[in-house]
């Protein structure tokens, strides 16, 4: 093959595999291409040395440019698949302008094209961010448990509006964006709805906070202590006896208040009712988890091409070596890398169910657990990736300004945004034992499972029905009379069957893109199918023991382990940059990073320039 051939078929293979990953690069058939469009403009780039109010002026200031380029907010707002991926790039050059992008487009206008999208409200001041939106809804003393909010809406049957009110410091709201910075905004706010005496359960509200003089009567804000991670103006909000006219309450399918105060039609449950309410917040969990899949894809496309290009001292005398030469970096990396590239798959299904589900009530509930089950594990792996790659590149991802640093303190805020990952994780874990069993529990028949991405999808199926039916076993035998400790008997065994199961859903993921890229020819298909083997190669091997304990794991085959891994390790290695180049970052905020632009210098054959 001649030295020409090889980058192009590289470059094929990576085209293929971005294909694979995001669709096609152009305007109208990826939801993608637009986010990499924004990623590359210089007006994203890093600006280091601002004070935390400079840089939160600087992400209001980034999202009127984001909405500029948008064709129709109010569309974005209703697109799940068009939210979720603007989330994955603006996640890479602002931590602060996703949070800010977040709220106004998926919890603000989102909740506004949930609840009678054709209401009479000039919305024009909002679509063209003149006013930003914002959402109250968690409170001081109440965070994963809001549905218990304390925020009150009285219905004023005198004139059919209502008067919003903080009844004490516990109920103030927490952490919403509700300052002067960034211009006059406007409000959703999660209140208690109640009508003579009667609680009605928590329902949104319209509320305009402030304008260009001030905040209105009887709303104060106080700022918050600056928090880990990219400057965000949060807040504590609380509300004084604020009048708010009739047509401020959001209504739906899930409730309606005539205008003498009788609620009609939606749903009995005062809870579900809440949940259907705030049902952006599932939207939510998508754009975290895609905020993990952005930073995680990012770092590693700076990891893997940092140790392409910085030379070191190597095994023989006088001769540098590229990072890359040495297994025990890239070891680490190309497990790092597999497991994006499941996150990735993972994170699209969810994202197609949550879509399919808007459309399809009787899908709703296991749609809903999927997006929880994917935010958790994706923005944990996102997390123990990030931190890998910063390890990789030494003291130059210690740098903000090399693109590194700041992903392993952002992704603190999507672990516990929408959802702390641990109360979701264990929700999630108290619901699979009650839904019905996905796959037989029937163990893979398969002579050599390990030769066989399917078959050891099948194993761990059935290591998750084991594991399932133990945790069920496990809360029929806890204490009676005490459901909190009946619980505690069995979260420990659920949560492991939980963790089965997430497993099992990205390999389904996964397997159904190797095929799709099989099916189109070329060489992803086969290159997808190791990098699927090493992922699960990689997570059997802590489970082997309970796997041939209980049978599932033949120990000849267990005995293979450690030889396949490092077969697919050395058939990959090669491969490690053409995977990550497939993660599509634009060269121009490569080439911005001045880390890669120093190890390029320092390799070249005179050194960098003095």
């Amino acid at each position: 093959m001649s030295t020409q051939q090889a980058p192009d078929r590289a470059e094929q293979l990576s085209a293929e595999l971005s294909r694979s990953l995001f669709g096609d690069h152009t305007p109208d058939a990826s939801p993608h291409e637009h986010g990499r469009r924004l990623l590359a403009d210089e007006a994203f780039a890093h600006r280091g040395g601002l004070s935390p109010a400079e840089s939160v002026e600087l992400a209001y200031r980034r999202l009127r440019i984001v909405n500029a380029s948008l064709d129709d907010p109010w569309r974005l707002a209703g697109d799940v698949h068009r939210l979720a991926a603007l989330h994955e790039w603006l996640a890479v050059a602002d931590g602060a302008l996703t949070t800010v992008a977040g709220i106004h487009y998926n919890l603000f206008l989102g909740s506004l094209v949930d609840h009678d999208p054709d209401a009479d409200r000039d919305l024009t001041p909002l679509l063209t961010t003149d006013r930003v939106g914002t959402f109250l809804c968690t409170e001081l003393d109440h965070g994963n448990d809001a549905a218990a909010l304390e925020t009150t809406a009285t219905f004023d049957a005198a004139t059919g509006g209502f008067v919003l009110h903080t009844p004490h410091p516990g109920a103030r709201k927490f952490m919403p964006n509700t300052s002067p910075a960034g211009g006059p905004k406007t409000a959703v706010v999660a209140a208690r709805l109640l009508v003579e005496g009667a609680d009605l359960g928590a329902f949104l509200f319209l509320v305009e906070l402030s304008d260009d003089t001030g905040f209105r009567p009887g709303i104060s804000v106080r700022p918050l202590p600056e928090r880990l991670g990219s400057p965000v103006d949060h807040c504590l909000t609380s509300f004084d006896q604020v009048l708010l006219p009739h047509s401020a309450l959001l209504q739906g399918d899930h409730g309606r208040l005539t205008a003498d105060g009788e609620l009609t039609g939606g749903i009995g449950n005062r809870r579900k009712r809440f949940l259907r309410a705030i049902g952006r917040v599932t939207t939510g969990k998508l754009c975290m988890s895609a905020c993990g899949l952005g930073g995680a894809r990012a770092a590693l496309a700076i990891a893997v091409r940092y140790a392409g290009r910085r030379h070191v001292t190597g095994m023989s005398a006088g001769r540098r070596v590229p990072l890359t030469a040495h297994r025990s970096h890239t070891d680490r990396l190309l497990e790092a890398t597999a497991t994006a590239y499941a996150m990735t798959y993972l994170h699209r299904a969810a994202t197609d169910a949550w879509a399919r589900a808007q459309h399809e009530p009787a899908l709703r509930e296991d749609a809903e657990r999927l997006v929880a089950v994917t935010k958790a594990w994706n923005t944990w792996e996102a997390r123990r990736i990030c931190v890998e790659c910063r390890e990789r590149c030494g003291a130059q991802g210690l740098f903000p300004v090399n693109g590194l640093a700041d992903f392993t303190t952002n992704i603190e805020g999507t672990i516990t945004a929408e959802g702390d990952n641990l109360v979701i994780w264990v929700k999630a874990a108290g619901e699979l034992l009650f839904a019905p069993a996905t796959v037989p529990p029937a163990r893979p028949a398969a002579p050599r499972p390990l030769d066989d991405p399917r078959a050891m999808r099948e194993m761990l199926a059935a290591h998750e029905a084991t594991l399932r039916a133990r945790a069920t076993a496990a809360l029929r035998g806890g204490p009676t009379g005490d459901p909190q400790a009946r619980w505690n008997h069995a979260v420990g065994p659920a949560q492991e069957a939980l963790s089965a199961h997430v497993l099992v859903r990205a390999a389904d993921a996964f397997l159904t893109a190797t095929a799709a890229a099989a099916a189109g020819g070329g060489g992803a298909g086969a290159l997808l199918t190791d990098l699927c083997r090493l992922f699960l190669l990689d997570r059997l091997r802590p489970l082997a023991g309970a796997l041939i304990a209980d049978g599932l794991l033949p120990v000849e085959e267990a005995r293979r382990l450690p030889s396949l891994v490092q077969e697919l390790r050395a058939r990959l290695t090669p491969r490690l940059e053409t995977l990550v180049d497939a993660f599509a970052l634009p060269e121009e905020l490569l080439t911005r990073l001045p880390l890669l632009d120093l190890a390029a210098q320092a390799a070249r054959p005179e050194g960098p320039p003095r």
